[in-house]
């Protein structure tokens, strides 16, 4: 591989004590071989003009839908790697959701084995029940030890009390976390949007805010009960980031993230039955997109996700109460939350939320640009617009609301050991 410089970016990690400051950085045979305000031309280097564009640890999601093995058709391996690849991030964990569950460690040694994309690190999250069915709970500790970073059923939250007590106590002894996405499927009762004024003038049936927040309550009980770690996927209403800070106020060990498209669009946004703003958890209110900005602020809100859950046409395209939930969100995360936050949206705050928290989270290792460390890294330019059409889309799936929508914010290039994505 030809060496890589990157030139007059500007450092951006929060732990970093250059940040701030424009570099040149050099990589060579996968590792930062020098950063420097200024380094002299490589005859046989490819360059990268970062033009005081930002440059920081590469991303991570921690919560991705793969589709592989099962559902290739909406999503495979590489497919998933090369749309993360071109929305900034290095690094993926690759929810259960797929068919068969990843539920044994045969499945965890599987996705390890199967990626053919070097830039993107895949990360398995094992399932906390078999077929993530919400009965039988999983061999989790063979999964850790075949690499699986933490545990949960992805898209279905864990509704017995019992099986997910057992699961926080399990994963204490080897010091895990547990994920679950907090709603209360008998009180859901099968909506179909956020329970409010809009549902009502649609004739839709709503999901109370109390779908979330009543499971909310019963993980953080169960968390303080056991003392383990666990983390509150995609949480979307005001008093669920109310109740989580009450918690990290008393000490328990509770993390929390937040998706894209609820920090970005109220219940307005399905006036005209789009489904594709049809998600889990739902759009929900104005109010609720305040208290959830506000806990990315104050801290209570660890880490942003895409979110991203991709289907087919054959499963979106139906009138609305048929369509599935869920979006493609890797490749427009950054760019749409910085169209939409604009300079709400510092970098800084961005890089903990979506480069180092995902990692603590998981108990990785967050990487730091310096000279001798392994390659790993994002260069993003919040000034630059691109149009998202079906052209630049990596993904196999189309079901996202920013097709044809003009962005602000473009990756220039996503580094990692001796893979890297340009931006031409």
């Amino acid at each position: 591989m030809k060496p890589l410089l990157i030139r007059k970016a500007v450092l951006t990690d929060p732990r970093h004590p250059d940040s701030g400051k424009t570099f040149d950085i050099l990589i060579r045979d996968g590792m930062i071989a020098r950063m420097a305000p200024s380094i002299d031309p490589i005859a046989d280097a490819q360059v990268i003009e970062a033009d005081h564009a930002f440059v920081s640890p590469g991303w991570m999601d921690l919560g991705v839908q793969t589709g592989d093995p099962g559902y290739e058709h909406r999503e495979d391996l590489l497919s998933v790697t090369n749309a993360a690849a071109a929305g900034g991030f290095t690094a993926i964990g690759c929810l259960p959701n797929t068919n068969p569950a990843l539920h044994s460690k045969s499945q965890v040694h599987y996705l390890k084995e199967a990626p053919k994309n070097k830039l993107v690190d895949c990360y398995a999250i094992g399932a906390v029940s078999q077929d993530c069915e919400g009965k039988d709970i999983t061999e989790m500790h063979d999964m850790y030890a075949a690499g699986a970073v933490a545990f949960s059923d992805g898209k279905k939250p864990v509704q017995h009390n019992g099986l997910m007590l057992r699961a926080l106590q399990y994963v204490k002894a080897f010091g895990g976390v547990v994920m679950n996405q907090p709603l209360d499927n008998g009180l859901a009762g099968g909506g179909q949007m956020h329970e409010g004024i809009v549902s009502t003038s649609l004739g839709l049936r709503g999901i109370s805010a109390t779908a979330e927040e009543l499971m909310v309550q019963r993980d953080l009980f169960l968390a303080e009960y056991s003392g383990s770690k666990l983390h509150l996927t995609n949480l979307s209403t005001a008093r669920s980031v109310d109740l989580v800070r009450q918690a990290k106020q008393r000490g328990l060990k509770v993390t929390a993230s937040v998706a894209v498209l609820n920090l970005i669009f109220d219940d307005g946004a399905l006036g005209d039955f789009d489904s594709n703003f049809k998600v889990m958890p739902p759009l929900r209110s104005r109010r609720d997109i305040d208290a959830l900005i506000e806990g990315l602020f104050d801290g209570t809100i660890d880490a942003i996700s895409a979110h991203h859950v991709p289907l087919d046409e054959e499963s979106k395209k139906l009138e609305f109460p048929y369509a599935g939930f869920g979006a493609i969100g890797l490749q427009t995360a950054y760019a749409a939350l910085n169209t939409h936050l604009g300079e709400r949206l510092n970098a800084n705050l961005w890089v903990e939320k979506i480069a180092i928290n995902p990692r603590l989270i998981l108990g990785l290792e967050a990487p730091v640009l310096q000279e001798g460390a392994v390659a790993n890294c994002t260069v993003f330019d919040p000034r630059k617009s691109w149009t998202f059409t079906a052209g630049a889309n990596r993904s196999k799936s189309k079901n996202t609301p920013f097709l044809g929508a003009v962005l602000q914010g473009s990756i220039l290039a996503t580094a990692n050991r001796e893979a890297f994505f340009h931006q031409l």
